[in-house]
């Protein structure tokens, strides 16, 4: 509410008028409507305004009545700035118009369906107006509360999160956000609804959707979306999915999705990802990793050690068989050095060979921890591990001679742990043979982590010791380069590798 002005103008009022069912007005809508001078209301060419219509048993002879025509809605326009240009200019008018009766010291109430700033025209005079005149928005019920209501389900519950989105956006990122949230409504369906069915089907939630169409109106409809007509879709619906908590379990066979976590934390997964861990019915998995995923209600957490693999793939495995979504955790990205192979394998064989397996990846450590430091990885590289526990070191320290021979960067993934001490420091004397001691390596610790570390070292002096199993190291090249800049007056080194490579 703005109170900064001479009490001799009139004053705006935002009416927020609820989904369209005039009962559902509110006591302090229904007032200011009564007071005001002027009554405002936006409309298209034909005239009729559901603005107007919804507050029209509590409009009087004398109210001035302020019909704010859209020059354009879905039609194309011969405006030179396009239908950008021609809507700006019609707010501009527009606003003129009601600054007008407010200069002349009347009241006026821009009436709004649903809520005045939600998705509402009423914001363009508000941004506009607000800052001139006394202002005072009238919240009101919004189309989202009034579909879940009509719907009688549940929208959101306990640590949930509710996505609302408008149609109109591209296909592809309607389906990311729709993959990854628990909770969403789509709004402005009409001609935009065959993208939107078709981003809830690639999310795989389209048998989960419910369709609105004029919550609390005249010719309301409710069901499921997958069932609707697409030519019979008006402006004024939505499409929602509500609370994922209790819903019954869908009849499709049960399957295993190996999904990777990325390197750290909820900003370093994916919408593909997150949407699958909230799907899933089973989580398993590491017991670290699986304690980096939301608990949810009614799914079921199965967590062990990190020298079981196999076993924990055939669980999981089996865990499908009766029919359960399972999704099994990684660090990383699951197909590099972690469980994509172990459930691949055991998959492979006679039990297991008719139940789908599908990988989901994520953000590898070698590229959280490249990205932190600059470019080191942007030219050809290769990655190697340094664990010798599933196999020899002669095959390692032949892979490094290899690689390093060849001048390519290298990223070193479980350089060492408590009982593998020795690696890294054999690791660092082979690549001597072919490298210069200045070489500069990246020693990452827990890359979006708490303890995040990340620095640059010459080879000659990479210490064994500040090396452990949540450390990546990335090895330059000849070609990798190192330089110090100053950045919002704060030093920093960045290292980068140059993708032209000097000719033979």
């Amino acid at each position: 509410m703005s109170e900064q002005h001479s009490q001799t103008t009139g004053r705006l009022y935002g009416v927020g008028l609820g989904p369209g069912d005039p009962s559902l007005m509110t006591v302090r809508a229904v007032e200011v409507i009564v007071a005001a001078d002027v009554v405002a209301y936006h409309s298209a060419r034909h005239g009729r305004s559901i603005a107007r219509s919804i507050a029209e048993r509590h409009l009087r002879p004398e109210h001035i009545e302020e019909r704010l025509v859209y020059p354009v809605t879905t039609e194309t326009t011969d405006h030179p700035g396009g239908y950008r240009g021609a809507m700006e200019e019609f707010y501009e008018e527009a606003a003129a118009r009601l600054a007008a009766h407010l200069d002349a010291g009347r009241t006026v109430a821009v009436l709004a369906e649903g809520d005045p700033l939600f998705y509402s025209s009423y914001m363009h005079m508000h941004k506009r107006l607000a800052h001139r005149y006394p202002t005072e928005v009238i919240p009101g019920v919004t189309s989202v509360s009034a579909a879940a209501a009509r719907l009688g389900e549940p929208l959101v519950e306990g640590e949930e999160v509710l996505t609302i989105l408008p149609g109109t956006l591209p296909e592809e990122e309607l389906a990311a956000r729709l993959a990854a949230t628990d909770s969403a409504v789509v709004m402005k369906l009409g001609r935009t609804f065959p993208a939107v069915r078709g981003a809830l089907e690639r999310s795989g939630r389209l048998a989960d959707a419910r369709y609105v169409e004029r919550a609390t109106m005249s010719g309301e409809r409710t069901g499921r979306l997958a069932d609707v007509d697409p030519s019979s879709v008006p402006y004024f619906s939505v499409a929602v999915l509500p609370s994922r908590v209790d819903a019954a379990p869908g009849a499709e066979r049960g399957e295993v999705v190996v999904v990777g976590l990325g390197p750290a934390g909820p900003l370093w997964l994916t919408p593909e990802a997150r949407g699958e861990l909230a799907a899933a019915q089973d989580i398993v998995g590491y017991s670290t990793y699986v304690d980096r995923v939301p608990a949810r209600p009614g799914q079921r957490r199965h967590a062990s050690d990190n020298k079981v693999e196999s076993e924990r793939a055939e669980f999981a495995l089996d865990l499908a068989r009766q029919g359960r979504r399972v999704a099994v955790v990684s660090s990383g990205d699951p197909g590099v050095f972690a469980m994509a192979t172990a459930v691949l394998e055991v998959a492979s064989e006679g039990p297991y060979l008719d139940i789908p397996v599908r990988v989901v990846p994520g953000m590898t450590a070698a590229h959280a921890a490249a990205s932190r430091a600059g470019a080191p990885l942007g030219h050809d590289y290769a990655v190697i591990s340094l664990s010798d526990r599933l196999k020899p070191w002669e095959v390692i320290a032949e892979r490094l001679r290899s690689a390093a021979s060849a001048d390519l960067v290298l990223a070193l993934y479980n350089p060492g742990s408590r009982s593998r001490v020795w690696q890294v420091g054999k690791a660092r004397d082979l690549l001597l043979e072919f490298r210069a001691p200045e070489t500069p390596v990246v020693v990452a610790r827990d890359v979006g982590g708490p303890a995040e570390s990340v620095r640059i070292v010459p080879l000659g002096e990479l210490d064994p010791a500040e090396v452990d199993m949540r450390t990546i190291l990335l090895v330059g090249s000849t070609q990798t380069r190192v330089a110090s800049r100053t950045a919002d007056g704060s030093p920093e080194r960045i290292v980068w590798t140059p993708r032209r490579y000097p000719e033979g």
